[in-house]
Order: structure tokens, then C-alpha cells, then sequence
């Protein structure tokens, strides 16, 4: 069966629909895989009977969709009701919900079926995934002619290694600052992060309300095509939810870049680049040039200020969302001997939460508090703004970016122990999540240590379509092949 697992999303649909193979076949292959990897940790909870039990739906036929059949893997932001969710979290271990998110939900209406929860940062906090609580994931690459383990990227490397390691079809992801778009750079798929309200967040534990996003990662364009359609949607439990038609992505893909105008970000080309990345971005170029596009020159100008203002933005939002974890209502609780109330909160939160997830609620407590909230997240909020009107002027002369997605390859576990050499990951994600835009990145080449390297691609609001297009043109130029 082990076939079966590496046939892509759209194959294996293909193949239910021609009934070449039964979806409890295509099911227990992945499980089977899941058992043989279960060393990279991709896996929080494992959910094989619910598997099976949805596989025999499908091919009883009282299951049915777009997605019938399919095997995905839920990053463990996710509610999925009766199914352990901790969001990579101690204070939340034990949490069973009763409730299903509003994506999820949405997946399994297309007769989707889920294999398990995946590892994630805490919190979706970080870049590498060696926050989570119940362990690190481990990338399935390795460099060539090295035996050291590597970081899968954040916050969504349990999602990223699963896919690259054909542990299921497809997962879901979440992306705040870019946790999407690097971990599928550095195993070497493909993840979009559609236009912020595109997807629902009811249901999903939040991290930075005004910026997290849900969208697919998968090991073709194609494939997160069939997975975006199914998971976007308007829903009214969620206030920044966009009451707009969803279209059929997989459907409209073209990957016709004629007469399409390419703009090439300079305040991208940052000193001190990493030549493999600056040499793999020219590529892309040429590739979208070749394909007929009209490459063009275009100035984000408050781009150096993207980092600052999203660690400003993001914590104080965080500080603001964790203050409902108090070991009272759901979760794990500390209550020390002799304690009151607060003693417990302080317990509780002490045991509950990670390193990094504490110095991001300090640093928004801090930049909330009464004498710095206009110095810091006042000042934050208009450059936030004025980012995002680089953008629209940008946009103005083309119709997508294009830009490196890392500003490295995947890099080994404790490489990067310095927070702010790990925040620095984001330098190319971030501005395209502060501006609620769709962006994608795509499996282009490998570096000379063999391990992947992706192109970015930043669209208008709400030009998912536009974007899918142009991953698709990278796709078929780049010919990636390469797997662990």
C-alpha cells in the first residue's frame, strides 16, 4: 500500500472516484506510514478508528464531497469535537471538545477523513517547532552527508513534516506570521495563506486575532486548490468572517502567466542575503518571464519596519487572547496548598505555559500597559497601516509579488537559540500577513546541502486565484521531484 501514499491529493481522488482503490485502503496506508514514522513526532493524537469509520462511509456511500475519502491530518489549533486539543500546550492537555471548528467542520461536509492532530509551536509561537509541549517535530530531510536532525519550520511543522514525509494527503495549517508559507519552504511543499477572513477562526485557539489565518499545505499547487475551496467559507459565528463567494480553485487553475506583471520587491534584496536564496529568487524570475509575464521593479518602503511592528502587534494580542487560560473553566489547574484564586492563576499559568509563549505575553503585556500602549502598539497600529499601502500602491503596477519565502534552508535543532536570530525567519512572510494578503509558497529548487528552498508569491486581497496561477507556473517551471 505504500503506493497509495504517494500518489498526490488529486490522484488519490481520482482513484476513489474510478474506484481503483476503497478509501479504507487509501486510509490504512497513511496509518500504516504514521506507525513507521512515528520517530519525527508529527503527531500529537492519532485518531485511526475515527479514520476508519469515515473511510467505511465513504465507501459505504453515506459519506460523499469534494474531499470524499481523502486522509488529512489537523494541526492541533483545530477543535475537532471529541478529540484531544492542546494547541501544543501543558495548560491544555486533557481538553476534549465538544464543539467543531468552523474549518474542520467544513472539510468534513466534503467527506474529508482526519488521521490525527499535529504537533505544532505552542500556541502557534514559534518558527522551528521546538516550543511544543509534547516534544519537537522532526523534519523528515536531512542535509546531504549529515545525520543531524533538522527543524520541520513553525508553527505548522507537524502539518509540514507529515505532508513531505506522505504521512497524510494534506493538513491544515494556521499562519500569523508566516507559519504556513516557511515550514512548507523547508520540506519542500506547498502552503497558501488565503486572504485574511477568507477562512473562519471559530473554533481555532487563538494566538493574534487580527492576523491568524487557516489555509491548506499539501505537496502540489493543485492540491491545496482542492483543499482552500473546501476550507474557506462564510460564517457567521466569526465577525471578520467575508461574506463573498468561494470559487472553485481547482477548477479556475490556469497557470498562465501571459500578460500578467510580476513585481520584484527591492527593500527584499536585504544585505548580507544568503546567495543560494538570491540566485534561486532570479531563477524564479527568469521562470515567470519565460512563461510570459512582464517582470517589474516595485518599492515597499516600510518593509524594514514589518519585523518590529508584528512582534509589537502579535504579543499584544497573545497577551490579550491566553488570559482566558486560568486553570478555572477548561485545561490543566495547579492550585498550591493553602493558595487563594490568584495563587492558582499564577500556578496554574506557571506550569501550563512555555518559555516562549511567557516572553511573548510579557513583552504584549508590556507594550498594553498604561505607559507605553501609545509609544508601542499605538505607533505599531499606523505602521501597520502605512505597510499595508505599500502594498495597495505596489499593486497598483502589478498583479503579484514575487519573493524568497526563508531567508535559509531548514536549519538544525538549537541553531538558532537567540529568539530574535529566530524571529528573524519571518523577515519575508510577515509584511504580506500585517496586510491581510493572500500569499503561497512553492517547492522551487534545493540548496548545495540538498534541502529545499521556495519561492513566495503575495497577491491582491482576494486574488487567491492570481496566486494559485502563478505557484502553478513556478511548479511546472521548477519541476520539483526531490522527496526525503
Amino acid at each position: 500500500m505504500s503506493a497509495l501514499t504517494d500518489l498526490s491529493l488529486a490522484e488519490m481522488k481520482a482513484g476513489l472516484d474510478a474506484r481503483q482503490f476503497s478509501a479504507v485502503e487509501l486510509a490504512q496506508a497513511h496509518l500504516d506510514a504514521m506507525a513507521a514514522n512515528r520517530h519525527l513526532n508529527a503527531f500529537i493524537v492519532e485518531t485511526p478508528e475515527l479514520a476508519l469509520t469515515q473511510a467505511k462511509a465513504v465507501d459505504d456511500g453515506t459519506r460523499s464531497g469534494p474531499l470524499a475519502g481523502i486522509p488529512l491530518g489537523i494541526k492541533d489549533l483545530f477543535a475537532v469535537e471529541g478529540v484531544q486539543t492542546t494547541a501544543g500546550s501543558n495548560i491544555l492537555k486533557g481538553f476534549v471538545p465538544r464543539y467543531e471548528s468552523s474549518v474542520t467542520a467544513n472539510l468534513l461536509r466534503d467527506g474529508a477523513v482526519f488521521l490525527g492532530k499535529l504537533n505544532m509551536d505552542e500556541f502557534a509561537m514559534g518558527s522551528s517547532n521546538e516550543t511544543s509541549a509534547f516534544g519537537r517535530v522532526i523534519s523528515p530531510w536531512k542535509a546531504k552527508g549529515s545525520d543531524a536532525e533538522l527543524v520541520p519550520g513553525g508553527s505548522s511543522g507537524g502539518s509540514a513534516a507529515a505532508v513531505s514525509a506522505r504521512l497524510c494527503a494534506g493538513a491544515t495549517g494556521t499562519d500569523t506570521g508566516g507559519s504556513i508559507r516557511q515550514p512548507a519552504a523547508f520540506v519542500g511543499i506547498a502552503g497558501i495563506k488565503p486572504t485574511y477572513g477568507r477562512a473562519s477562526r471559530w473554533g481555532t485557539i487563538a494566538f493574534a486575532s487580527s492576523l491568524d489565518q487557516a489555509g491548506p499545505m499539501a505537496r502540489t499547487v493543485t492540491d491545496c486548490a482542492l483543499m482552500l475551496t473546501s476550507m474557506c467559507g462564510f460564517d457567521a459565528k466569526d465577525s471578520t468572517s467575508l461574506d463573498i463567494p468561494v470559487p472553485d480553485y481547482a477548477a479556475g487553475l490556469t497557470g498562465s502567466m501571459k500578460g500578467k506583471r510580476v513585481g520584484i520587491p527591492v527593500e527584499y534584496r536585504l544585505d548580507g542575503m544568503d546567495p543560494e536564496i538570491a540566485a534561486l529568487w532570479d531563477q524564479g524570475i527568469a521562470w515567470l518571464k519565460a512563461e510570459g509575464a512582464e517582470i517589474v521593479s516595485v518599492s515597499l518602503p516600510h518593509t524594514k519596519y514589518a519585523l518590529p511592528t508584528y512582534y509589537i502587534v502579535a504579543p499584544a494580542e497573545a497577551s490579550s487572547n491566553l488570559a482566558r487560560y486560568d486553570g478555572v473553566r477548561y485545561g490543566n489547574r495547579v492550585t498550591p496548598a493553602g493558595g487563594n484564586v490568584h495563587d492558582m492563576y499564577a500556578a496554574t499559568r506557571a506550569a501550563g505555559f512555555g518559555k516562549e509563549v511567557k516572553r511573548r505575553i510579557m513583552i504584549g503585556t508590556y507594550v498594553l500597559s498604561a505607559g507605553f500602549y501609545d509609544a508601542y502598539y499605538t505607533q505599531a497600529q499606523k505602521v501597520r497601516a502605512l505597510i499595508a499601502r505599500d502594498f495597495e500602491a505596489a499593486f497598483e503596477k502589478c498583479d503579484v509579488l514575487l519573493t524568497p519565502t526563508a531567508p535559509s534552508p531548514a536549519f538544525a535543532f538549537g541553531a538558532k537559540a537567540d529568539p530574535l536570530a529566530m524571529y528573524l525567519n519571518d523577515v519575508f512572510t510577515v509584511p504580506a500577513s500585517l496586510a491581510g494578503l493572500p500569499a503561497m509558497s512553492v517547492p522551487a529548487g534545493l540548496s548545495a546541502s540538498g534541502l529545499p528552498l521556495g519561492l513566495q508569491i503575495i497577491g491582491r486581497p482576494l486574488d487567491e486565484m492570481g496566486v494559485l496561477d502563478a505557484g502553478l507556473a513556478i511548479e511546472r517551471a521548477a519541476g520539483f521531484s526531490a522527496r526525503p
